[in-house]
């Protein structure tokens, strides 16, 4: 089976560096260029489940479970779909069900692993770890403020010049309308 390049970076992630901002950053980008119509696309739910545990992470009980329950209601109609990413859709879902639980009852975060069922997809995935200087299943770095908070520290220089010129197109629009 060939799996797009992103969906292997962000297994790597997921599994690797453990950053689950990266992993929303890099499955959003790939979701927008390949079906960005489709809300309830496998991509949206596999980014539910990072951005979740990104939440989950710092804390953020409420909005980790929240997030959470919207992947598990995108995924239950997708099980072909995660059956082609190499995963176990059912042992995907029951795990996200036990972590949905986890994050309602407040108990602390946990790393964790998906039931990827294709073998050939996580010596894949292991090799692009070394690589990387990731190591496979590690448990998250709970003291990297960079990771845990990263949406707080990370340079938004671009998207702030971005939103100011888009912000100018439309106001230079507003003043040529008669």
């Amino acid at each position: 089976m060939n799996y797009a390049e992103d969906y292997l970076s962000f297994l790597v992630h997921f599994h690797g560096s453990r950053d689950y901002f990266e992993c929303h950053e890099i499955l959003e980008e790939y979701w927008k260029e390949t079906a960005p119509k489709e809300r309830d696309s496998h991509w949206v739910g596999l980014i539910q489940i990072a951005v979740a545990l990104y939440h989950d992470r710092r804390g953020n009980k409420k909005g980790a479970a929240r997030t959470m329950a919207k992947a598990i209601a995108n995924l239950h109609a997708k099980k072909p779909e995660l059956l082609n990413l190499g995963l176990d859709p059912e042992k995907l879902l029951k795990m996200l069900g036990a972590i949905h639980e986890r994050m309602l009852s407040g108990s602390p975060y946990e790393s964790i692993s998906l039931p990827i069922a294709d073998l050939r997809l996580i010596e894949i995935c292991q090799s692009m770890c070394v690589k990387e200087g990731y190591i496979w299943c590690r448990k998250s770095d709970m003291g990297n403020a960079a990771l845990i908070h990263k949406h707080l520290l990370r340079d938004r220089s671009d998207v702030i010049s971005e939103r100011a010129r888009q912000l100018s197109l439309r106001q230079s629009k507003t003043e040529d309308r008669p």
